[in-house]
Order: C-alpha cells, then structure tokens, then sequence
C-alpha cells in the first residue's frame, strides 16, 4: 500500500504544483513560487519511493512524510494568527500559509501515514 500512496501522492503533488503557477490560489490555498517548487520536488521524491524504491523505503518514507506533513498543518493551526489562521514562520522562505494549507497538509499527512502504517514492516522485510 506504501509503494501505491507514494506514487498517487507523487503525481498529484507534482500536478498541484505545476497548477500552482498558474493558479495562485488553488482551492483556497496560498501558493507561492517557493511552495510550487517544494511540492514538485516532494512529488518526485514521493514517485521515486512509489515506482522505484523498496517496499520498506516507500514504507518508511510514508511515515516520515505524513509525520512531517500532519505536524506542519497542526502547528499551521495552532500557531497562525488572524482569521486565515495564517502561519507565517516560514515567511522567510516564501511560504505564506492559511487555514486551506493546513487542511491539506494534514490530510496528506493523514493519508500518507495509512499508507505507511497499513503496510505491515515484516512483509516490507520481505519483499526487499
């Protein structure tokens, strides 16, 4: 199951955020240059796991992905400010998050860690 989150995040990653040069705000989303990069990047690196590494590789980047992704869209919640909730750490960088950013990051997360979690590490041992 890893392999196959890994490889249809990868794609829409990828997608969004070739979208997201055109689209600026995407579903209610704040896309940024610097975030269109960083989600072409993640879904190149996510398709890498889903089509070319291991089972236990897609495994364990499932989990580290959706750890980082859910926790980014957690603290977007807790520590954003005003109405958008807008999170404004990684301002520096040209990320400028709001309340959609961290809806989707925590479902990535959340998906991304099914992914991870629901395939079993003795098979992913395995199949390596």
């Amino acid at each position: 199951m890893a392999k196959t989150i890994a490889t249809l995040l990868g794609v829409v990653f990828i997608l969004v955020g070739i979208i997201g040069f055109v689209s600026p705000t995407f579903l209610g989303t704040h896309l940024s240059m610097t975030h269109n990069i960083v989600h072409i990047v993640s879904g190149a690196i996510s398709l890498y796991f889903g089509l070319a590494g291991s089972l236990g590789g897609a495994r364990m980047f499932c989990i580290v992905f959706g750890v980082v992704y859910a926790l980014l869209g957690i603290c977007g919640f807790l520590l954003g400010t005003g109405p958008d909730r807008m999170f404004e750490a990684l301002a520096a960088l040209g990320l400028h998050l709001g309340t959609m950013d961290h809806i989707v990051h925590i479902l990535l997360g959340v998906v991304y860690l099914i992914g991870g979690l629901a395939t079993r590490a003795a098979a992913a041992v395995d199949r390596d």
